[in-house]
């Protein structure tokens, strides 16, 4: 699974698609103003999203989120569930 396409949609809203077919929008409109986020005051610098060089999505050098964490929160798994080698393996003694 990766990121490979991103549309900024009205109201701080982004389409992200993923390349095994998941996609979903994603609400970042309770982060704008608070700390780093204050660079989305101004919408125009929200809508200049791209996908970084390591899949993340980024706002120039000052702001990039995970777009692993995104995925989770669009299909509701758990890290585990993407991610096998983070399951537990149960020990019997």
């Amino acid at each position: 699974m990766k990121l490979i396409e991103v549309q900024p949609k009205p109201n701080y809203r982004l389409l992200l698609k993923y390349s095994d077919g998941v996609q979903g929008e994603v609400d970042f409109s309770s982060h704008v103003g608070k700390g780093v986020f204050e660079l989305w005051n101004d919408p125009k610098k929200f809508e200049n999203v791209r996908i970084g060089s390591s899949g993340e999505l980024s706002w120039s050098d000052e702001v990039d989120i995970d777009s692993e964490a995104m995925y989770l929160r669009i299909t509701g798994k758990k890290p585990e569930d993407i991610f096998p080698s983070l399951k537990k393996e149960s020990i019997n003694a």
